[in-house]
């Protein structure tokens, strides 16, 4: 059975940063359905389009191919008096604690004093060149109705960023 639409694909994969080092423990599975639902990055599925079970292959992504590039003005102040008083760097946040104004993005908690709180709603591997090894471990048929359901949530998806577009313009993909 060869990778191609409508095919669930798993992989075992490290994830390295351009200059070789792993960002990750270990190696990490992935299940995701091929043909363009989002899933995983497009340069991955086509890595991967027409190979068995068994192959292994690098992949090499550029910040645009990837998380995106990084963008300064994704980085907030916040006022500490906004947060909980048990606050360490790396807790997360949807939105801007504070700012009514502020999107529905993911932001972490980067510094804090005080007075303020540092907040960077980037994903933390944008601005990444990233390195993907990757072997496929298994390879079978969607029906229909998987087919369906992930169109659907790839639909859902595809709109929940339509909204947060103007505010937050690189796509969101789903890793594992």
């Amino acid at each position: 059975m060869l990778v191609g639409d409508g095919m669930w694909v798993t992989v075992r994969y490290r994830l390295f940063d351009s200059q070789g080092v792993a960002l990750e423990e270990g190696e990490r599975e992935l299940t995701y359905l091929q043909g363009g639902f989002g899933s995983v990055f497009p340069k991955i599925e086509e890595a991967l389009v027409g190979r068995k079970t068994g192959y292994a292959t690098s992949v090499y992504l550029q910040p645009e191919d990837g998380f995106g590039d990084y963008d300064a003005d994704r980085v907030n102040l916040a006022a500490r008096a906004d947060f909980p008083d048990e606050l360490e760097v790396g807790m997360t946040f949807e939105g801007v604690p504070g700012d009514s104004e502020s999107d529905d993005g993911i932001y972490t908690v980067t510094d804090f004093n005080d007075e303020a709180v540092v907040l960077d709603g980037n994903h933390p591997l944008a601005g990444m060149a990233l390195r993907f090894d990757l072997r496929v471990t298994e390879i079978r048929q969607a029906t229909d109705d998987e087919i369906e359901q992930e169109r659907l949530a790839a639909q859902d998806d595809d709109d929940e960023a339509d909204a947060e577009e103007a505010d937050f313009p690189r796509e969101q993909r789903r890793l594992h």
